[in-house]
């Protein structure tokens, strides 16, 4: 499923025009991340909620590792499908690189 502002469009992204396809697109699920680090991360001008940083799954599982996404945490489907089902709202994550 692709999602369009958080709401999903109701198509598959083998589904979608070629051209929008090409792009990174959000699919699967969504996790949305908030900043622990008062005006830092959370609150301040690199809000993390506020500029929409997610986990989620994408079109393009091929380039999972690859810099593809202004600040979001791509998984492959299946992999995001999973840890949708394990985590509940206010769950610490750790993102390391």
């Amino acid at each position: 499923m692709v999602f369009k502002g958080r709401v999903s469009t109701g198509q598959h992204f083998s589904e979608m025009p070629e051209n929008k396809s090409d792009t990174n697109l959000i699919t699967t699920r969504i996790l949305w991340l908030t900043g622990m680090e008062p005006g830092v991360n959370q609150g301040g001008d690199v809000d993390t909620h506020d500029r929409y940083v997610y986990i989620h799954g994408t079109n393009h599982e091929d380039r999972i590792g690859e810099s593809l996404s202004a600040g979001c945490v791509l998984m492959r489907n299946l992999d995001v499908m999973e840890l949708f089902e394990q985590v509940r709202t206010g769950d610490l994550v750790l993102i390391v690189d």
